[in-house]
């Protein structure tokens, strides 16, 4: 497949999990990969030789995508490399297995700053790129917990899951006449650590037992931005794609 030949796509939070499962379907695509990481270099670095192996480029940047000093010198990086930005997945998050009477006000604005803040200040950053050439696709990685709420406490991470789905929405009416698409997608239960870290085994066996076409995996969810980053999601904006095996439906 080639439908984002030589398009340059950068993934936050891309060394592992969805990040990864994205990044290597987009390559598969045919994008130029800037692999985003915190902490986890030597994963990225894995996805950045899986990369090259299909014929692609791809960079790791290292950067805290919630504070806006990194963001700026990871965009900085990406044009002064490639010269271009065509596709962000804003994708970086973690969760707590905390309920609201476990959550500190730390907590509380960790979670905000690493999974919302973050995308607001990667969307701008990218919007202002993306504007000069008047093309540009945003896709945020928000979840079901999003749409439903959260089943087991996880207020922060719900509240910012939440927040994702009314950025896009509204980032989607600023970037339309820019030439810039906004898109979500919610995904349900996804064999990732992040899932592992947040629910134990007991929550996720019952969670996989209810759900209609059981966990999905990483390479689910990134067909589901390819689609929205291709011309096939060419007329899509402001939407968010449901990718949960039936667990919630709208």
């Amino acid at each position: 497949m080639s439908g984002l030949s030589e398009q340059v796509a950068l993934v936050t939070g891309a060394s592992r999990g969805l990040g990864r499962g994205i990044a290597l379907v987009l390559a598969e695509n045919g994008a130029n990969l800037v692999v985003n990481y915190r902490t986890a270099e030597d994963k990225a670095d894995e996805v950045v030789a899986e990369i090259r192996d299909m014929g692609r480029q791809a960079i790791k940047v290292q950067a805290d995508v919630s504070a806006a000093d990194q963001v700026n010198r990871l965009f900085e990086t990406v044009t002064r490399h490639f010269g271009r930005l065509d596709i962000l997945v804003n994708n970086a998050g973690l969760s707590r297995p905390q309920d609201i009477f476990e959550t500190s006000e730390e907590d509380w604005h960790f979670l905000v700053n690493t999974n919302l803040t973050s995308s607001f200040l990667c969307s701008k950053a990218a919007m202002q790129i993306m504007a000069a050439r008047k093309s540009g696709r945003i896709v945020f990685i928000s979840s079901v917990v999003g749409e439903q709420g959260a089943l087991f406490g996880h207020v922060h991470y719900a509240a910012t899951k939440s927040g994702m789905l009314g950025m896009t929405k509204t980032l989607a009416r600023t970037a339309a006449p820019l030439g810039i698409t906004v898109n979500a997608v919610a995904p349900g239960c996804i064999e990732t650590e992040l899932l592992h870290q947040a629910l134990s085994p007991e929550r996720i066996a019952k969670l996989a037992a209810d759900i209609p076409l059981g966990l999905g995996n990483t390479r689910d969810i990134g067909l589901a931005v390819a689609y929205l980053c291709g011309e096939s999601g060419r007329y899509v904006t402001g939407a968010t794609i449901d990718v949960n095996g039936g667990l919630y439906m709208r």
